[in-house]
């Protein structure tokens, strides 16, 4: 699309906005209804997509991106009923007699704009959240997971008119053009850097906006810990999409006691759940492009690999890999790895812990590893960090019951479940005040009403 297909394109569901169409529950209902049966119908075209995209496999594709985004729908489906519903709050006395309450409304046109490392799915839960809680929608998937993006597309188009919902694809000509227009909301997922200019963007038109970001997660594992569970659930969360996922941990932070064996551990959970040579598992996947291949490849420091570190530029793939003896001052640790890399880091006190974990950017995850709840307690409390998990990783984002997002550089403001229907609605405040009474107090003239108030009282 061009520039002025995305103005009219813009113009026009705001028109349709307008007309109230989106308003009704049964509407968002219906659309919702829809949407979940035309992703089931296309499930194994999905998959496809998603397998040439990133190399993920059925099971890793209906696990982390249908799966979700079809429990996201059921969870929204079963609820937008008493989400939609005016909640009633107390009146003051000086109101009396007045009805208050609050009423979800819909912002509007809204943009959604998502990445590649989970395509499908970051694209469409914002989506849920935003059709169930009325609005008009624009989704932009990225370009570089193409296949997805075309699937994506023709979901939408089946589904719902242009006016209603609608699907740009293309590449950075096509987000600038998008950016350039005036949203009333604005949903990002990706990287700080292209976050920070949707902000900027954004300012222009004062829209409100939602940035999922992401961070150098960090994984703490304490000398308490299940070694051999930690290494287990490390290894999973980690390599997961080849580590192409922004709340994998990125780093392990390891009490000085239990390294070696942590180390040792994870080595053995790799070739348990990897096999011997990765780079011949079809249910591995790969690396999305060879920039970021070749990004990744730089962060890696041959002299601190103890397991891992080789890769196949042909089918972009890269093993996973763990170095150790790694310092905060080591280039893996400037910048979020995103791919199949796992530095270990050592520590000699929590006060240590607490003290470098929030000297660094606030990080979009954090994992704390441990059988002291006084010591999940103290880093939960005193870690600045967007959600996480206490003795496992990834997990919490799977879930309508909890919003997920970011705090600090990892983002700002939340999605899933109620909290995303939140996120997509304005809540107005409302006092209907009833006409059969008509309190003097608040009109002038003050002097004689306050005469009158003072002669009573001292009477």
């Amino acid at each position: 699309m061009n520039a002025n297909e995305i103005k009219k394109l813009v113009l026009t569901q705001r028109e349709y906005f307008y007309t109230g169409a989106t308003l009704p529950v049964g509407t968002r209902l219906k659309a919702l209804l829809k949407l979940k049966a035309c992703i089931l119908k296309h499930e194994d075209e999905i998959h496809a997509a998603l397998k040439r995209d990133l190399g993920k496999s059925s099971f890793e594709s209906y696990m982390c991106e249908t799966g979700m985004t079809l429990s996201e729908l059921s969870y929204m489906i079963k609820h937008i009923f008493s989400f939609t519903k005016e909640k009633s709050v107390r009146t003051p006395l000086a109101q009396f007699h007045a009805k208050s309450y609050k009423k979800p409304s819909p912002y509007g046109v809204v943009l959604i704009m998502s990445p590649w490392n989970y395509p499908f799915m970051l694209t469409m839960e914002p989506l849920v959240d935003a059709i169930a809680a009325g609005n008009t929608a624009i989704v932009k998937p990225s370009a570089y997971s193409p296949c997805t993006s075309e699937i994506i597309k023709k979901i939408i188009e089946e589904c719902f008119e242009k006016e209603y919902v609608s699907a740009v694809t293309g590449g950075r000509a096509e987000n600038t053009c998008l950016l350039n227009e005036h949203f009333d909301y604005i949903f990002f997922t990706g990287s700080q850097s292209v976050g920070k200019e949707v902000m900027r963007k954004a300012s222009a038109h004062l829209t409100p906006i939602t940035l999922e970001l992401g961070g150098k997660s960090p994984c703490i594992v304490d000398k308490s810990a299940n070694i051999k569970l930690a290494a287990k659930r490390i290894v999973f969360g980690k390599f997961l999409n080849c580590g192409q996922t922004c709340v994998a941990p990125d780093y392990i932070y390891c009490d000085r006691a239990i390294k070696d064996k942590l180390v040792s551990a994870i080595n053995q959970q790799i070739k348990k759940q990897f096999g011997k040579n990765p780079l011949d598992n079809k249910n591995y996947g790969k690396i999305i492009n060879e920039k970021h291949f070749d990004r990744i490849l730089n962060l890696i420091d041959r002299s601190k690999v103890v397991w891992g570190g080789g890769c196949d530029r042909g089918t972009l793939m890269i093993e996973p890999t763990v170095m150790d003896r790694v310092t905060f001052s080591d280039p893996v640790m400037q910048e979020e790895i995103f791919g199949p890399v796992i530095p270990i880091l050592i520590y000699d006190s929590l006060d240590e812990v607490i003290t470098n974990v929030n000297a660094l950017p606030h990080p979009l995850a954090l994992y704390i590893f441990t059988s002291s709840r006084e010591t999940a307690k103290r880093i939960t409390s005193r870690c600045g960090f967007g959600g996480g998990c206490i003795n496992d990783t990834i997990i919490h984002l799977a879930t309508s019951e909890m919003g997920f997002g970011g705090f600090g550089e990892s983002g700002m403001g939340a999605y899933h479940g109620k909290t995303g229907f939140d996120t997509f609605s304005h809540y107005k405040s409302i006092v209907d005040k009833k006409t059969w009474l008509d309190l003097p107090m608040r009109y002038q003239p003050y002097r004689k009403l306050y005469d009158k108030l003072i002669h009573i009282f001292l009477k």
